[in-house]
């Protein structure tokens, strides 16, 4: 039986997205975190260069996230969503409609990013039905597009793992990806080439017909694929063929929402506005489970139509708006705009694309990656190993007292937006070391 101590056994835990009997062999617990830092079982501190998972933008141990959750449980901890209300989910949404895209300011709570996008997905859906296009039932995605684990992000999501066990939707088509080592490799902010590839899009509407398209769905950074920019150009061209075919476009911000990219959100970054936007992760700062899509006001007023007494989108969570919940998210949007969170990393991006960069000259790094407050470090892998190369490092990160995340043989490092260019430089200088010692 494997034991974290004396007390307390692995096995009953099923853990998600681990290698369960890897990790139960050799467990990295986490047991505080603060600032900048977790700290380990063993009591040493661990660098986070994560933000937990994407989602710790303000840093660990926020009292005032915890006092606002506090006072909201002492007051009134759960309520019922539907035909009901209560007035902080309320004044929750109003303060993110302040901040949010212009015209994306018609707010509706879940509690987690794979239901933030089955919740865009359902709603593209519903909205083309209410306009009398009935017939535009398809969904299309992207490969390596990641979408949550529901089953409609896995079917318009395009990573091969998260669709192999299980089945999909029928209907979705997906564009090709925009990753093109061979003509972007180490660029400096996004890739000169592949704007074109937006056309898929059109080839998809030549292939089945525009009126067969309810949406489509990308992130604005593939982040969890390894973190890959879209080509100078990309979005924008994406964004003229959707309007044009009468397609809704849906942007996945769940990971570039709140201040990853220097800006409030990605489409801000961009300049490019989508009809949809799903958000989860830092909306709360990763403290209580949330999410929330952003609509466009047309999209939900054609739904507000029929007789008033009739529910005009049949779909909720139990816990959508969650009291504490909202508490935790205005407490979180505080502290970001009293910290100038949501624009630090404009400068501070450019600092971590300069510092991860000067790993290129190791030889096992095959590309670089960097934009705003988020990198990718590719590896070359080993003969018939993909993978191993970055795990190896990711045990090695956490034995010399820094947490990284991998996906493949990518290296991720999105960290906490209060990091400092110390920080910065003891990550880089870490990795670099691990990086040079690797079989």
């Amino acid at each position: 039986m494997n034991r974290i101590d004396n007390r307390q056994s692995l096995d009953a835990l099923w853990m998600p997205f681990t290698a369960n009997r890897q990790f139960k062999a050799a467990p990295r617990l986490l047991t505080e975190a603060s600032g900048m830092y977790y700290r380990s079982d063993d009591g040493r501190q661990i660098l986070d260069s994560t933000s937990g998972l994407w989602c710790v933008n303000a840093g660990h141990g926020r009292r005032e996230i915890a006092a606002a959750v506090s006072d909201q449980l002492a007051r009134m901890d759960y309520a019922p969503f539907f035909q009901m209300g209560h007035p902080v989910a309320f004044r929750f949404a109003e303060e993110l409609a302040k901040i949010a895209p212009t015209g994306l300011d018609r707010i509706f709570f879940t509690n987690s990013g794979s239901e933030s996008v089955e919740t865009a997905l359902k709603i593209a859906l519903a909205y083309q039905r209410a306009i009398g296009q009935g017939t535009r039932t398809r969904l299309i995605g992207r490969e390596r597009g990641y979408h949550g684990v529901n089953f409609g992000g896995i079917s318009v999501g395009g990573i091969t793992n998260n669709r192999r066990m299980f089945p999909t939707l029928p209907g979705v088509d997906h564009m090709r990806h925009t990753h093109d080592p061979a003509r972007n490799r180490f660029c400096i902010g996004l890739p000169d080439h592949g704007a074109e590839l937006a056309d898929d899009l059109q080839r998809l509407v030549d292939l089945h017909g525009a009126e067969t398209i309810a949406a489509v769905i990308v992130e604005p950074v593939a982040a969890s694929a390894g973190a890959l920019f879209p080509p100078k150009g990309y979005l924008e061209r994406l964004r003229e063929i959707a309007t044009r075919n009468g397609i809704l476009l849906i942007f996945d911000e769940v990971i570039t929402g709140f201040g990853r990219l220097g800006k409030p959100f990605a489409a801000d970054y961009f300049g490019v506005r989508p009809d949809i936007m799903t958000t989860a992760k830092a909306l709360t700062n990763g403290s209580i489970p949330m999410g929330a899509v952003f609509t466009d006001r047309t999209v939900h007023d054609a739904l507000m139509t029929g007789p008033e007494n009739v529910i005009e989108l049949f779909h909720g969570y139990t816990y959508s708006g969650h009291p504490v919940a909202c508490a935790a998210g205005l407490a979180a949007l505080d502290i970001y705009a009293r910290e100038g969170l949501l624009n630090r990393g404009e400068e501070l991006g450019n600092y971590l694309r300069d510092a991860v960069m000067s790993l290129r000259d190791v030889p096992c790094v095959a590309d670089i990656r960097a934009l705003g407050m988020i990198a990718g470090i590719e590896l070359e892998s080993r003969p018939d190993a993909y993978g191993a190369r970055a795990y190896d490092v990711l045990v090695r990160a956490f034995e010399q007292g820094f947490l990284i995340r991998i996906t493949g043989e990518t290296i991720a490092l999105a960290p906490p937006l209060i990091i400092s260019k110390e920080q910065i430089d003891t990550i880089v200088a870490r990795l670099r070391d691990i990086l040079v010692a690797l079989p």
